[in-house]
């Protein structure tokens, strides 16, 4: 009798609710294909959400690196949706694509880059797609993004987009503008070895948001270098890009935590 309750102790911890229907169901993460528009381009997102939530629940945005919307950003949405948030990962190039090759990646991050509303108009248009979803709050958004992405979410966060935190991981630092003001609690997580996020750039992007007198944090993970996050990141043959496997679990635990601070009642 007693190995039986064990039994039935462990099934619902892995995962089992009990349905209306009197049986019980195995709990499961659930993604699909979003296909919407911005400034008549073609876009598709990637929507992950658990199937076992009930009521609404926090939405998160997830911005894909200059690569595109690829495996790696897909994971991200799913990873959040398995924590209980609605995840959307948005498309910022258009048809969902992405690439391996730096030349191209370059290409596709510097034209998104060169108009600054454009590039912000781009990504709220992801967001207002998650906002739209059943199941999410639109009172309890936040938006994260690597590399590309990560510069991407801190320009929402410039925006006035109405997310609670943007998370930054190995992202470009763009200071904001005289007289800015940022709402959202913002988390920058970047790598003391990356060369293309020098200390000189960290420095005035503390300094505007100091004298912006935004919430932020800014954690540097010695040792890291650029797209510490992606386990793939080895594979492009670029020297300054690396996975670190620590950086990479230590900043997540940090989202992790000021997510829990600010969604509340999602605990």
């Amino acid at each position: 009798m007693r190995s039986f309750r064990r039994s039935l102790v462990r099934a619902l911890c892995a995962g089992l609710i009990f349905a209306g229907t009197g049986g019980l169901v195995q709990a499961e993460v659930k993604s699909k294909s979003v296909t919407y528009e911005h400034d008549g381009t073609t876009l598709k997102g990637f929507l992950a959400w658990d199937d076992a939530g009930t009521g609404q629940r926090p939405g998160v945005l997830v911005v894909h690196e200059w690569w595109g919307l690829n495996d790696f950003a897909r994971g991200r949405a799913e990873e959040l949706a398995r924590m209980g948030y609605v995840a959307f990962a948005l498309d910022m190039y258009g048809e969902g694509k992405a690439t391996t090759e730096p030349a191209q990646a370059k290409e596709w991050a510097s034209g998104a880059r060169s108009n600054t509303q454009k590039w912000r108009d781009r990504a709220l248009a992801g967001l207002n797609v998650l906002k739209q979803q059943p199941g999410v709050n639109p009172d309890q958004l936040a938006a994260i993004g690597y590399c590309f992405g990560g510069s991407t979410a801190v320009q929402l966060a410039y925006a006035g987009a109405p997310v609670k935190a943007v998370v930054s991981f190995h992202g470009a630092l763009v200071p904001p503008d005289a007289g800015a003001t940022i709402k959202p609690q913002v988390l920058i997580c970047t790598g003391g070895a990356d060369t293309s996020i020098p200390a000189a750039q960290i420095d005035a992007f503390a300094f505007g948001m100091e004298a912006a007198k935004a919430k932020y944090s800014i954690l540097i993970f010695g040792g890291a270098r650029h797209s510490f996050t992606n386990p793939k990141a080895g594979e492009y043959g670029i020297d300054n890009i690396a996975y670190n496997a620590e950086a990479d679990r230590r900043s997540w635990a940090n989202m992790k935590l000021l997510f829990d601070e600010l969604f509340e009642t999602h605990r």
